[in-house]
Order: C-alpha cells, then structure tokens, then sequence
C-alpha cells in the first residue's frame, strides 16, 4: 500500500530484529500508527525523494536503562522506528507536533490530527512515541509498545461477534490514510464501504444519487466544509440519512449539539474496531426505526 501511494524518487527499506516477540493490539490501529508515520515521511520527502526506513527492534527498559521513557513500566518492548531523510522538523516545533490541530503542513494539505490520534492509540497500549529531528537531515519517529508473552484469549474470535452489516456507507476524511483504515474496518465488518477525502466531493457524489447510501461516517475538522456542515448539507437532501461524526478533539463539536442538527452518532478518535462496529449498527438500525414507512 505504501509503495502505491509514494512517488518513486521515495525509496522504502525495511528490517526487522525483533526475533518473535508479540504485542497485543488491533491490527488496524497498528496499520494506522504506521500509515500515519509513514505518510508524513513521505510528505516530508515529496520535493526531493528520500528514504523511508521502518525498523523493528527488541528493546528492554529497565529501571537504570529507560531515562528516555521514564513514564513506562520497566519491561520488555517492541520499537518501531520510522525514519526520513527529508526537510526535517524546526527546534521550536518538535514540541508541538502531537498537539491536536497543529500542523507544518500548507493549508488544506491536513488537519493535524494524525500524530495526535496516532498518540493516542498507543496510549491506550500502555506505549508511547517520540520524535528526533534535524533540520535538512531528516526525522525518526520511535514507537514502543509493551510486548506479551501470549495472547490473550481475545482476538479473531471476539471479533466475529462483533455487530456486522451489508449496508452502503460513504466515509468522508481529509486524511487518506485515516480514510482508508476506516474503510478496512467496516469492510471486515461485511459492509460496502466508498471513502472520499474531500467533503466537497463527496457531497456531489451524494447529491448524483441520494439513494444510493445507507449511512455516512464523515470526519468533522476538514478543508473547505467541516462535518457539521456537510452533515447539514446531507440532510437538507435527505433527511432522515443516518450520519455519525468523528472528531479528535471533543471542542469542536458537542454531543448535544450533533444529536439537535440530526447526527446519529458523535464518536472521538482513534476508533477501535470494536466500537466502530458498535456505532456503526446502532445508528443503522436507530436510523431504519425512526425512518417513515414508505407511502
């Protein structure tokens, strides 16, 4: 998927001494953290190519040995570094990169909110992130997560009870990368699933065929028109349309006030598959149970 979406002056590497240890995880927020870090690699590259370089080591903090990471617990981890060679990133910034909404990149380029949502999903893995940078020389995002030493009884199994569908959903992010690991998800899930990345567009695309989607799962901070609006916009045309918002920073938008402009469902980032599932079917059926019988 990475080499799809690079241009070819990118070179990508890859390896990997991490022998067999294990973290326990959805597979899909680790393909986000790793989307997200790679896509903004690749960004920082787009001028003059460069290499990506993704490495999986084994490292074991111990309490004289971790004074980099000194609020994890001791133990043995997974590091995942993803390095370039691009512009790199000003002393003054490398402070503020997982902020939510602050961004160096042009205006409509995004949002911000990837490094803040990658934050976080590794926060709800007991692990964390940080950054090394050196302007003109490049930067190396590190991840560490806690490994275990078996699985946990949950997993395949638990998610196939998790809530499914056949139903038509239009997914409407600015970030491509959150865009299509939203896709991935609700199509494990069973549903048919069209992903946009400009609002704009996406609400032609509703507008050639109204009919044509059984709900719409949109982010709410994007270019040009936001979710609130687009959700506005949406419902003008169709009314009863089932809609769930997600955003990364609930002073955006209030729940009292998606549910008042006729939101289904206003969820925060990152999504778990197992409460995108949740959501997703709840808004669906509260939809179909509120939706007036056909003449």
């Amino acid at each position: 998927m990475l080499r799809a979406t690079l241009p070819t002056t990118i070179e990508i590497k890859f390896s990997d001494t991490s022998a067999n240890d294990t973290v326990f995880s959805d597979p899909t927020n680790i393909h986000q953290v790793l989307m997200n870090l790679c896509t903004n690699a690749g960004h920082a590259m787009q001028q003059s190519g460069g290499t990506l370089h993704v490495a999986l080591s084994s490292v074991d903090l111990e309490h004289e040995t971790y004074d980099v990471q000194p609020h994890l617990q001791p133990g043995p981890y997974i590091k995942l570094s993803v390095s370039d060679n691009g512009h790199g990133i000003p002393p003054e910034d490398i402070g503020k990169i997982f902020d939510p909404y602050f961004t160096t990149k042009q205006k409509g380029a995004g949002t911000g909110l990837g490094l803040a949502v990658v934050r976080g999903i590794l926060k709800s893995h007991h692990g964390t992130i940080n950054a090394e940078s050196e302007v003109g020389k490049g930067t190396t995002f590190h991840v560490y997560l806690p490994c275990v030493q078996s699985e946990p009884d949950r997993g395949r199994e638990h998610e196939t009870k998790l809530p499914r569908g056949q139903e038509k959903i239009l997914v409407v992010d600015d970030e491509a990368a959150l865009a299509d690991i939203a896709r991935q998800m609700l199509s494990r899930l069973g549903y048919e699933v069209v992903q946009r990345t400009s609002s704009i567009e996406a609400l032609e695309l509703f507008k050639s065929d109204p009919n044509r989607f059984d709900m719409i799962l949109t982010d709410m901070t994007m270019p040009n028109m936001p979710g609130d609006q687009f959700a506005r916009e949406i419902l003008m045309i169709r009314p009863n349309i089932p809609i769930v918002i997600c955003t990364g920073y609930s002073d955006r938008i209030r729940k009292e006030s998606a549910i008042r402009l006729g939101i289904q469902e206003l969820v925060m980032k990152p999504l778990s598959l197992k409460t995108l599932s949740q959501t997703v079917r709840k808004a669906l059926d509260t939809g179909r149970s509120t939706a007036p019988d056909p003449a």
